[in-house]
């Protein structure tokens, strides 16, 4: 069975979380779109020229140490407003969303350009100062020395680079569900997006 579950939304929204648990509840198999564009923008702090890093991109690529420091996010949004760098990973993320068994898809255009047909699509955001928290103590948990503030900006910067970007801007789909988890708890948010995925299955 093919059953295609996309989950875009903003930095530290929580879509990586609530991806991770609905494929492991529903037993779908999970991407994490932004570890693509993360990988392809660390290979560019490597020296490789963006388009070429995107077109020979390879597993392994997803598994460096260094893909969630703030340097290698800032690179990834830099190389995902290229034309080129997109359409390398757009076959490798459709064939992965049409996969036997199902797939949860997160990142910021899967339900508006990836995969416009998903059979669910969810949109995960929260308000940038909620996010930035977030961040801010997801990085000094392991070591960074930036100050709330600090991030803020970067987390501002980068949504405006991502919302007005010219290819596939980070907007929600017309016909998703939005979940705000400003407000919301892990397991609240969970809970929401298992039921909204299991009303449609069902």
């Amino acid at each position: 069975m093919a059953f295609t579950i996309a989950i875009d939304g903003p930095a530290a929204a929580g879509k990586g979380t609530i991806s991770k648990a609905v494929s492991e509840h529903f037993g779908f198999g999970h991407l994490d779109t932004g570890l693509l564009y993360r990988a392809v923008g660390a290979r560019m702090l490597d020296g490789a020229e963006p388009v070429s890093a995107a077109e020979t991109l390879e597993v392994v690529d997803l598994e460096r140490d260094d893909l969630r420091t703030v340097a290698v996010a800032q690179a990834a949004s830099k190389v995902a407003v290229i034309a080129g760098v997109r359409a390398a990973l757009v076959d490798f993320q459709r064939a992965f969303a049409r996969r036997a068994g199902g797939a949860v898809m997160d990142g910021r255009d899967i339900g508006t350009v990836i995969c416009p047909e998903a059979e669910v699509k969810l949109f995960v955001t929260a308000s940038a100062e909620v996010r930035a928290r977030r961040r801010f103590l997801e990085l000094t948990a392991k070591g960074s020395v930036l100050t709330l503030d600090e991030v803020l900006a970067d987390v501002r910067a980068r949504d405006e680079r991502d919302m007005t970007r010219a290819e596939a801007p980070l907007k929600p789909a017309d016909d998703a569900i939005l979940i705000d988890t400003s407000t919301l708890s892990i397991d609240d948010a969970v809970a929401r997006a298992i039921a909204e995925v299991t009303a449609r299955l069902g």
